[in-house]
């Protein structure tokens, strides 16, 4: 059977279960709706067009958030894996604050920025920022001394070593920066807009959870996912394969 049959398969599982578990009656049907409740939901919600204007509202925001958190990232990462001062110093700091939830910075961004897109994009560039930084850091910092020496073989000195040899040697691990970074922005993102304000997927969740519309809240959790699952297949695990086979690091 292949991947894409048994990842079928599971999904149909998964409906049979929630709706054996809706026709039960554990739970109110306003709590816990059907699955072809929510589909005549997302049905609907892209009929008439809510759905749509959301995903483009929110999609607008997370490239331009992610986008910046990639460039402030990588600078920041090749500052602190060629100064030894600040990756001892901001280094440890940038640590500390990946672990802080993106929510957590929202109140800040609101006092600092006001409801409105400027401190929806911060706390989505915040999300994503740390892991970017760290995962630029840690590919500089593990690029094969090898190599390195190889490129001193051939002549390379200083910044030609390094754009010659240690960056691209580094890319593989930064893809994979990339990747996370992703996700962690899509977090962000939905942490910021159900307790900002905008027109996006966050905002529709949050209305629905005060409306008691459980089924408008299942929908865009279904979007949220989907959205995840064909952006990382579809982009991310493309180019980093290509990239691994490019760098010799996986099979043709």
């Amino acid at each position: 059977m292949s991947i894409a049959l048994k990842r079928i398969a599971f999904l149909a599982i998964i409906i049979i279960l929630w709706e054996a578990v809706y026709r039960i009656g554990i739970w109110p049907e306003f709590l816990f709706p059907s699955p072809f409740q929510v589909m005549d939901t997302l049905k609907n919600g892209f009929t008439e067009g809510g759905f749509t204007i959301a995903i483009l509202h929110s999609f607008r925001r997370i490239l331009i958030g992610y986008t910046i958190s990639l460039i402030i990232g990588v600078l920041m990462g090749i500052f602190l894996a060629v100064n030894k001062l600040a990756d001892e110093t901001i280094g440890t700091f940038v640590i500390s604050l990946q672990s802080v939830p993106s929510v957590v910075w929202l109140p800040l961004a609101l006092l600092w920025f006001k409801l409105g897109e400027a401190s929806i994009i911060f706390v989505v560039v915040l999300g994503g920022l740390w892991n970017m930084i760290i995962s630029t850091t840690t590919g500089i910092k593990n690029v094969d001394p090898i190599l390195i020496r190889c490129g001193k073989n051939l002549g390379y000195k200083k910044m030609g070593l390094f754009a010659k040899v240690v960056l691209p040697a580094c890319v593989p691990h930064m893809i994979t920066g990339m990747r996370l970074s992703w996700a962690f922005c899509w977090r962000a993102l939905m942490a910021a807009e159900i307790l900002g304000t905008g027109r996006g997927l966050g905002q529709i969740l949050m209305w629905g959870r005060d409306m008691g519309n459980m089924s408008t809240v299942l929908s865009i959790m279904v979007i949220i996912a989907a959205t995840g699952l064909l952006t990382d297949n579809l982009i991310f695990k493309r180019i980093e394969l290509k990239v691994m086979k490019r760098w010799g690091l996986a099979g043709s």
